[in-house]
């Protein structure tokens, strides 16, 4: 069976891949589907689709869609909100959107209450407040980072935390579970889908592992004065954006108090390596401590840049070598990608036959084996 497909429409489907030449390649009948000179079979347009990352649906289209991310993208270096996105992270946002959903019915059907801290600040309250009143919700004080073995279990006890808070945290560096769709942290590090049920985190898994805490941070922000967002925070620097200027200064006062940071660098300054004294002290990147030196004036932009570059080139070496948390445990990896608060709600709520299987290998992106796998293995459930 042939099918007629716009011009336009295509054209609009390659620039939305991304992928322009690679999909050329793939179909070399594609320049007769443009012209006309050609029709695709459906399997052939299905294919095609999937290829893409389009929707079926809207190659059938007479004139190339109008998308919109649900949520505002703020790019750093561009300024531009809502432009330029793949196709991977529209998909992504509506995943998490998905699980936020079926979360947020979930706890209201429970009996839960709305999280008194969503929304409870104002932008142009103090940093320093805010990042105070994030500390009190977490139970946790200035120092206790200080008293984490290093920044990558300072991170997990971190991410435990927010999520024993009401606050669904989840990482990834792929579309659910497809290896062939990678998330491009250059395009965004992380995003935060804000609800008084059920806020939910996104740590982009293919950036820097050192580089998670800060987005983690800047999300608990956003979170904190009620405003979803995707940001990419190139140079840890947000975009041209009153709630993103503000979100940064609390992450960093979150991180990094300006209090402490000023009793302790008169200590390390001078010496081999500060940026990396500094990392080892409040447990976040060395690329976060320079940062935050730069804002407090402590140091200069040149100085600052020069350093961004060299870590920046050797985060990047670090990823490829390591890939997209490929290593160790399958089902831990899986719990990373689904959420630990979500995956224990969700696998109990199957257990209980409040939840379809069906629905939940979507919510998922498991299959039926797998999930029960996943829940047997991380929380001892059989469902």
């Amino acid at each position: 069976m042939k099918v007629a497909v716009n011009a336009q429409v295509l054209e609009w489907a390659l620039d939305r891949s991304l992928r322009r030449e690679s999909l050329e390649q793939k179909f070399p009948k594609l320049s007769g589907w443009r012209d006309g000179d050609a029709l695709p079979t459906f399997r052939q347009l299905h294919n095609f689709a999937k290829a893409a990352a389009v929707p079926f649906g809207y190659l059938l289209l007479q004139a190339p869609p109008v998308e919109q991310l649900p949520i505002a993208n703020f790019r750093t270096v561009s300024g531009e909100s809502g432009s330029g996105f793949s196709p991977e992270l529209i998909d992504t946002i509506q995943a998490m959107q998905r699980r936020q959903v079926w979360m947020r019915e979930y706890l209201i059907a429970e009996g839960h209450d709305r999280l008194p801290f969503v929304g409870s600040d104002r932008i142009d309250t103090d940093p320093v407040m805010i990042a105070r009143n994030i500390r009190g919700v977490l139970g946790i004080d200035e120092n206790w980072a200080a008293n984490q073995p290093n920044w990558s279990n300072a991170l997990s006890a971190l991410i435990r935390l927010v999520e024993l808070a009401g606050i669904m945290v989840m990482s990834n560096g792929i579309v659910e579970n497809n290896t062939h769709r990678k998330l491009d942290p250059q395009e965004f590090r992380g995003f935060v889908l804000v609800d008084d049920y059920a806020p939910l985190v996104f740590l982009n898994g293919a950036d820097g592992k050192a580089a998670r805490m800060f987005t983690l941070a800047h999300e608990l922000a956003h979170i904190w004065i009620g405003v979803s967002a995707a940001f990419d925070l190139r140079e840890l620097q947000p975009a041209d954006n009153e709630n993103e200027r503000a979100c940064n200064r609390i992450a960093a006062e979150f991180l990094v108090p300006s209090v402490v940071l000023a009793e302790v660098w008169p200590q390390v300054h001078g010496r081999d390596n500060p940026f990396q004294l500094l990392a080892k002290r409040f447990k976040v990147s060395e690329i976060v401590a320079a940062r935050r030196l730069l804002d407090m004036g402590f140091i200069a932009r040149a100085e600052f840049m020069k350093f961004y570059r060299a870590w920046q080139d050797q985060e990047q070496r670090l990823a490829k070598k390591a890939g997209d948390d490929g290593g160790g445990d399958f089902y831990a990896n899986q719990n990373i990608r689904i959420g630990n608060r979500f995956g224990d709600l969700l696998t109990r709520s199957v257990q209980a036959g409040t939840t379809l299987y069906t629905d939940a290998w979507r919510l998922t992106g498991l299959k039926k084996n797998t999930f029960q796998e996943y829940a047997q293995k991380i929380f001892g459930r059989s469902v």
